[in-house]
């Protein structure tokens, strides 16, 4: 398992547009991807679940990578998340 942690710099936080594009990265890989906040956790394949987080400006969130392909995944993911949130 992969795990890093990113605080959100997008002053809107986690909002529809880039929560849709965040899941559309996730869903490239093989590997379970898991966002927690406050100790609540949601898939980051799921539009629902990632949005029902409420992530806000300044939230440190932790991503959690597990799978075949969990290495590719953290790596890509987190510099998605440096360039877009």
């Amino acid at each position: 398992m992969k795990t890093f942690k990113y605080v959100i710099t997008d002053p809107v936080g986690i909002h529809a547009r880039p929560a849709g594009q965040l899941v559309a990265a996730a869903k490239k890989y093989a590997s379970n991807v898991d966002i927690e906040l406050n100790g609540k956790s949601a898939s980051a394949k799921k539009l629902i679940n990632l949005m029902s987080l409420g992530v806000k400006q300044g939230n440190e969130i932790t991503v959690k990578v597990e799978g075949a392909d969990e290495d590719t995944a953290a790596a890509e993911l987190e510099a998605w998340l440096k360039a877009n949130l």
